[in-house]
């Protein structure tokens, strides 16, 4: 399924609701369940985007609940960021991935940047179970290389030591 206006504009109606108590309009959308993700970014007055929020699952979800859930959660709840406030509605974006077509990799470098969505897992120094994900645009958009982009999810999922091939390719 392609993602709507109409979805993004849902997720903008579930925010003003929580943050100037406005009605939401509730849409008609599918009852289909999907993995999603909810993307806040504010937008300077070049057109630049600087990401506010990104939160979202890998489990389906019914989509109007998911999209309430993580709309909010994204703009409120995204530990790297402090809480969107009324004041940023005016200069925020809103993009909502669905996800679609998982299929595992052969090796580390068996994706496209631009086309694929990329997720890890790994243990860390402790045996914990590490995961750290990244959306198809995310890397596209930092003009990361593979290499790079995994070295950034290895960092986003919580590795603090030096990043070998040997760690790469575990």
């Amino acid at each position: 399924m392609a993602v709507t206006i109409q979805q993004c504009a849902y997720c903008f109606d579930v925010l003003l609701n929580r943050l100037q108590q406005l009605p939401i309009d509730e849409p008609a959308l599918p009852e289909a369940e999907y993995p999603l993700f909810v993307t806040w970014n504010l937008v300077s007055r070049t057109g630049e985007h600087r990401l506010r929020g990104c939160i979202g699952t890998f489990s389906p979800q019914p989509l109007q609940e998911g999209l309430k859930e993580f709309a909010l959660t994204s703009a409120l709840k995204d530990r790297r960021f402090s809480p969107i406030t009324n004041q940023e509605v005016h200069r925020l974006s809103c993009s909502v991935s669905l996800l679609t077509h998982f299929e595992p990799a052969k090796h580390i470098t068996d994706w496209e940047v631009g086309v694929h969505g990329i997720w890890i897992e790994f243990q860390d120094s402790y045996g914990h179970r590490r995961t750290a994900t990244y959306l198809p645009e995310v890397a596209a958009e930092q003009k990361w290389t593979k290499l790079e982009t995994i070295d950034s999810l290895l960092r986003k999922g919580g590795f603090q030591g030096r990043i070998t091939d040997a760690i790469r390719y575990s």
